[in-house]
């Protein structure tokens, strides 16, 4: 309503101004053409006389016109004109008058209204000009209905738009408000109406949506990670407990010792645990992203998987290294190379001569360790990318376990009898988000394969001095 007000006011003042601007133009033009007619007259009046000038007003007003003419004698009788005869408080004035008439038109006499103005001549003598301006008033007063007819409609319409409107955005609004108050009860479920029409309030409302499922992912996430860090939690803490209250029994020194350093080992493993989740957390709020710096990621991982060698043979296992076109990129070293190790322990801890021998040459199991650098594909695209491909010979994980295997504390071993918390592949991907890359898992037919992206722009790998392949 105010803005129909407001648009409305804005409107009459836009009307009037150039109303009261052309009828400014037309009083000049009138007053103008009077003063013409009149210095004419003037004219013939100085050469003439009266005489002459009744002459000159009787030529004029045979052909019809607007202009009105009368001279009268100093007794108010007609002597020249079109017009009959001036009244009373016509007679007295002089100067510009204004005043009402008779004429003949289409439709018989008819009143018209008239501007004109009256001079004083020798002798008594009065000397009219003026001009017929009904058709000026007749003009206006369209005008000033149009304005009021025009206002009355915008009035209506605005009013009756601003409500059609108003009511939908409120509907729509609305409905954003029931769902917030649903979701605010606890249903994590519910999402913001879509109407399709792909507008402001759609786009709003999509990204609204987007947001509550990744709330409710990490709500999820988040409970079942409670669920898992109870479950995983218990029963060493139930071991650690049951172990010291045995130990209180027993008064033999050498098995507390015993106890003692168990329970230690297993307190560091509670603590490990505990770190990586809150590594995880760091990573996914972007807390550590100020470590970045320049490293050569060929020589990190073949440094990282170097020192997992001993281990590989400790397990049977053959670690096989291969190495393409390195890049110096901007990453954080530390982060990325535990998580290069923990794709590697993960392969030796699941693809080891146990788990693999029945796919294994001579009984041993490959790890294999590729890294490299991955062109987009595009002549026209800038973006390109290292990977990290860890692979092993184990039993590898179902499709429809990759995700779970990939989720904190997500372990695919029901027993979960091997050491282990099942977060090293959720810090992996955490690690490959902050860097903008991707950690994926495949099948190796048999076994797993890891596979690390880290991407970067060629223009800044160009500058190091290297060919990208």
């Amino acid at each position: 309503m105010v803005f129909a007000v407001l648009f409305a006011a804005a409107a009459t003042l836009v009307i009037v101004y150039i109303s009261w601007n052309s009828n400014r133009v037309l009083e000049g033009r009138l007053k103008q053409t009077i003063l013409a007619e009149t210095l004419g007259l003037a004219e013939q009046y100085r050469s003439g006389g009266v005489t002459k000038l009744a002459k000159i007003i009787n030529r004029r007003i045979i052909t019809p016109s607007n202009t009105l003419y009368l001279v009268t004698d100093g007794d108010g009788g007609w002597i020249a004109g079109n017009v009959k005869a001036l009244t009373r408080e016509l007679w007295d004035a002089q100067g510009r008058v204004e005043f009402a008439y008779q004429r003949n038109g289409a439709r018989g006499r008819e009143m018209r209204h008239a501007v004109a103005r009256i001079y004083r001549l020798a002798k008594g003598y009065r000397l009219m000009v003026g001009r017929d301006v009904e058709d000026q008033r007749q003009f206006t007063q369209i005008i000033r209905n149009a304005v009021l007819s025009g206002l009355a409609f915008m009035v209506l319409v605005g009013l009756g738009g601003g409500w059609l409107v108003s009511r939908d955005l409120l509907r729509r609004i609305d409905g954003g408000t029931r769902t917030s108050r649903v979701i605010m009860a606890g249903d994590m479920s519910q999402r913001v109406p879509i109407d399709g029409s792909g507008d402001e309030f759609d786009r709003l409302a999509i990204n609204l949506n987007a947001m509550l499922e990744r709330i409710e992912q990490l709500m999820n996430g988040l409970r079942e990670v409670s669920d898992n860090i109870a479950h995983d939690l218990k029963t060493p803490l139930s071991r650690m407990r049951n172990r010291v209250e045995t130990a209180l029994r027993d008064k033999s020194r050498v098995d507390c010792r015993e106890v003692l350093e168990k329970t230690i080992e297993e307190s560091d493993e509670l603590i490990r645990t505990f770190n990586a989740l809150l590594s995880i957390a760091r990573l996914e709020a972007r807390s550590n992203s100020n470590n970045f710096a320049l490293n050569d990621l060929q020589e990190l991982v073949s440094g990282v998987a170097e020192l997992y060698e001993p281990l590989a043979e400790q397990n049977n296992m053959q670690l096989v290294m291969k190495s393409g076109p390195s890049a110096n990129i901007n990453v954080d070293r530390q982060l990325l190379g535990q998580a290069i190790a923990n794709l590697i322990e993960n392969a030796l801890k699941y693809g080891g001569s146990d788990a693999s021998s029945s796919g294994a040459k001579n009984g041993r199991g490959k790890l294999t360790i590729e890294a490299g650098l991955w062109p987009s594909g595009k002549s026209d695209d800038k973006q390109s990318a290292f990977f990290i491909v860890v692979s092993d010979e184990g039993e590898g994980i179902a499709k429809k376990d990759i995700e779970l295997a990939m989720k904190r504390f997500g372990r695919l071993e029901k027993s979960r009898s091997k050491p282990g918390t099942g977060l090293g592949l959720s810090l992996v991907s955490a690690v490959a988000k902050l860097h903008g890359g991707t950690l994926s898992l495949d099948d190796n037919q048999p076994g797993l394969v890891a596979r690390l992206v880290i991407p970067f722009d060629k223009d800044e790998f160009a500058q190091s001095g290297q060919t990208p392949i």
